[in-house]
């Protein structure tokens, strides 16, 4: 349903079933939806064949992502499938207010996202997509499934699955499977191929450097930058600073990533070595406290750090707050920390990741992968989900293929196939040395 933001009062037509900054920016958001979709056609092609197919008639999706532009274009191929949607954000500092406003007034998608709004807020907001009872819920960072496993378990009754967007996320869902706690079944969509190698290494690369300029508008050529966390998002990261003309180290607790870091060109050295190097910090890890009082201890003065994993835990901002003698905003989303020493430290978004905090986010072209994935997840847990049991699955082959397909499809890039002769020689065992 389309509506008119001058001729209605947002809360006379949708009473207590949105939380959004300010509707009048509908519009804005609407051309910068329309915007990205040129840059989304496997998504696309998705949308028309869910507008004609309707694989989700009547299944109550909510949504826990962040909310952007290219998240949009999800929620209406959700919406074409006939879905039932409702969209909350998946982290404070994310939301494009004008992209919520524009899900709400111009397609009717029930969206709960204000930028910078509080952590109550932020849980008020998961609280009501979880009222939406929903059928398949889809998460940036597990956020809505653990607080239904934890506070909300009446919830499951009616779940059939769910979908994973991140690394962080399929962690979390991992540990909670171990347990024995998760009960109903999940795809991780964050580990489809089409998924983290062009989201999490193109998309995350491009996009946390945006973020970082347009923070602080700081040059990056010959600067050195430090990288916690080399895998598909810290190749990402390293490779396109790299391109950028920084000197690049690596800090990796993986013997195995650290050797590839090594043998890609980089330095790899301890948190603790590599901070009195270091202009600039990115953690990608997924993990907690990974710049810490190790660190902050032999941190070069004036350095800059930021993260672009999921939760700001990467960062020990309590150390910096318990351990600052003064703190002062410098411009918007960066803070200086003084320490008694004198050296300062300088944080940025809270945090927060960065790429969304004070970018945009990965470019539409990458998401169009990534969102293609979550779309056709759901697709697969309306006709699957009843034979499988509670878990973590990968998505299917089949679908990630599919995708890669319709991608090359998009670019009018053609490859060959394997002829029968080729296919019979790889899969027997009694051909050999000829």
């Amino acid at each position: 349903m389309a509506l008119n933001p001058s001729q209605y009062e947002i809360s006379d037509i949708f009473p207590s079933e949105h939380d959004i900054s300010d509707p009048s920016l509908a519009d804005a958001g609407r051309a910068r939806i329309e915007w990205a979709d040129r840059d989304m056609p496997v998504l696309r092609m998705i949308r028309e064949r869910f507008e004609r197919e309707k694989p989700l008639a009547g299944v109550r999706v909510s949504a826990c992502l962040h909310v952007t532009t290219e998240t949009a274009n999800l929620m209406r191929t959700l919406v074409a499938g006939g879905a039932d949607v409702v969209l909350c954000a998946s982290n404070p500092l994310s939301t494009q207010d004008d992209t919520a406003a524009a899900l709400v007034i111009h397609y009717g998608v029930r969206t709960y996202a204000i930028k910078g709004e509080n952590t109550e807020t932020y849980y008020r907001h998961i609280d009501a997509a979880i009222e939406h009872r929903p059928q398949i819920t889809m998460d940036d960072g597990a956020d809505v499934v653990g607080r239904i496993h934890s506070l909300r378990p009446e919830a499951l009754s009616e779940i059939i699955g769910g979908t994973e967007e991140t690394t962080t996320g399929v962690i979390r869902l991992a540990a909670m499977a171990a347990d024995g706690a998760l009960r109903y079944p999940i795809i991780a969509v964050n580990d489809a191929k089409t998924k983290h190698f062009f989201d999490n290494r193109y998309g995350t690369g491009q996009s946390t450097l945006d973020g970082v300029v347009r923070a602080t508008n700081r040059l990056l050529a010959g600067r050195t930058l430090v990288v916690s966390g080399y895998g598909w998002c810290g190749r990402g990261v390293a490779l396109r600073a790299r391109g950028m003309g920084m000197k690049v180290i690596v800090c990796e607790v993986d013997p195995f990533k650290a050797l590839e870091a090594h043998m890609d060109g980089y330095q790899v050295m301890p948190a603790a070595a590599a901070a009195s190097h270091c202009d600039i910090w990115i953690t990608v890890t997924g993990d907690i406290n990974v710049i810490d009082a190790p660190a902050f201890a032999n941190l070069k003065s004036g350095a800059i750090i930021c993260n672009s994993g999921h939760f700001n835990a990467e960062i020990n901002i309590p150390w910096l707050e318990a351990n600052a003698v003064t703190k002062t905003e410098l411009k918007p989303l960066v803070v200086e920390y003084t320490l008694a020493d004198g050296r300062s430290v300088v944080l940025l978004a809270e945090g927060r990741l960065i790429n969304l905090s004070a970018a945009e986010g990965h470019p539409a072209e990458v998401m169009d992968l990534s969102f293609a994935d979550q779309a056709l997840a759901a697709e697969y847990l309306v006709q699957h989900a009843s034979e499988l049991s509670a878990g973590v699955y990968p998505e299917p082959d089949e679908i990630d293929e599919s995708i890669a397909r319709l991608k090359l499809q998009a670019l009018g890039i053609a490859i060959d196939t394997l002829t029968d002769e080729q296919s019979a020689y790889l899969n027997s065992w009694q051909m050999g040395t000829v």
